[in-house]
């Protein structure tokens, strides 16, 4: 996994990175908004429920565990 605060070109360097038929475990951006300790409590959340691929080729923007439906 890759975690990161380029919220700008990371995204474009996936989809050219996909359109040559590669694939990467998954990328997490970190959200400015939250401070350091609530974006590594998102990450713990994450490490914790992960289930195998389960985050494949995709770029996920913390805060994750807000984004489920209460």
């Amino acid at each position: 996994m890759l975690v990161t605060n380029n919220r700008t070109s990371m995204p474009v360097y996936l989809a050219d990175h996909l359109a040559q038929g590669r694939h990467i475990p998954g990328i997490f951006i970190l959200n400015p908004k939250l401070s350091i300790g609530q974006n590594i409590d998102e990450l713990i959340f994450i490490a914790d429920a992960y289930l195998n691929n389960e985050y494949q080729d995709q770029i996920i923007h913390l805060p994750y565990s807000y984004s489920f439906p209460s």
